[in-house]
């Protein structure tokens, strides 16, 4: 027996004009987009100190010859993001339920909170990078307690925390106190009615949030090539030293490009997600 045919469903009017709306809004963007394409390709070329700037910062056989360098220092770099991100992630998270603390006995973790938050938020990364950098190696301590590698990473970790645990915080606070009232009522404890009813929801909320601060601290591990570590941005600073020509440069935005275009069109789809699933 032949299985029974559904008729395909018909689009309403709405549907069909907000398909073509797309379609029109797709093409106005193609050809926009084309527009400008070309008008770079053929104008920036007629700058007067064109020719000067593409010796030195598009010289292709350069980027042959110190992008394999590159590539391995960027390893550093992603070494470098691979131990901190945990540790924020968690240290964050510590900080924003010392910050939420409501019982009189626990207030001095509170306080301790707020002054770290405080401090971390209003000091630059760069000085903070600095300050810790050089100045806990400077008191004498033994290899390998002196390295830039762990007090470089414990900046990032002090500033990072700060910024993140404050987004903790509003999604915590954006669950509604009903919630906790009814949990309290059916004989839940504090600690979980955090586990099972808060923080699961609150990750939901603030997950593209938590993405755009992995991708700034992908970003930003570069800063520790300041105090020594010889990653992506402190090798391509060595060959334009040795060799006179800024390609390395480029060669070093083209890894991070790699990395932090397809995170970034990540946190973009978490993001309309969860929006979708707001409005439903």
């Amino acid at each position: 027996m032949a299985a029974p045919q559904t008729n395909p469903r018909v689009l309403t009017r709405r549907e069909v004009y907000d398909a073509a709306l797309r379609k029109k809004g797709i093409r106005r963007a193609l050809i926009s987009t084309t527009i400008v394409v070309l008008g770079l390709y053929f104008l920036v070329p007629l700058a007067p100190g064109w020719d000067a700037v593409k010796t030195s910062f598009f010289d292709w056989d350069m980027l042959k010859r110190t992008f394999p360098k590159l590539a391995s220092a960027f390893l550093i770099d992603i070494m470098l993001f691979a131990w901190c991100a945990p540790i924020i992630l968690v240290f964050a998270l510590v900080l924003a339920i010392m910050r939420s603390v409501t019982s009189p006995a626990l207030f001095p973790l509170k306080v301790i909170s707020i002054f770290f938050v405080d401090l971390f938020r209003s000091v630059p990364i760069i000085l903070t990078i600095y300050i810790v950098g050089f100045g806990i190696p400077g008191l004498g301590l033994m290899p390998p307690w002196n390295s830039p590698y762990i007090w470089g990473s414990l900046a990032l970790i002090m500033t990072y925390s700060a910024y993140l645990s404050e987004v903790y915080r509003s999604g915590i606070e954006s669950i509604h106190k009903s919630q906790t009232s009814a949990a309290q009522s059916l004989g839940f404890s504090r600690p979980d009615i955090l586990r099972f009813i808060i923080l699961p929801q609150m990750v939901s909320r603030i997950m593209p949030a938590i993405m755009n601060f992995m991708i700034s601290l992908q970003k930003d591990v570069a800063l520790l090539s300041f105090i020594g570590p010889i990653e992506v941005l402190r090798q391509a600073n060595v060959f334009k030293s040795l060799y006179g020509n800024f390609t390395p440069y480029i060669g070093a935005a083209i890894l991070f490009l790699c990395i932090t275009i397809p995170a970034t069109r990540f946190a973009d789809y978490l993001i309309a997600k969860e929006q979708k699933r707001r409005t439903g």
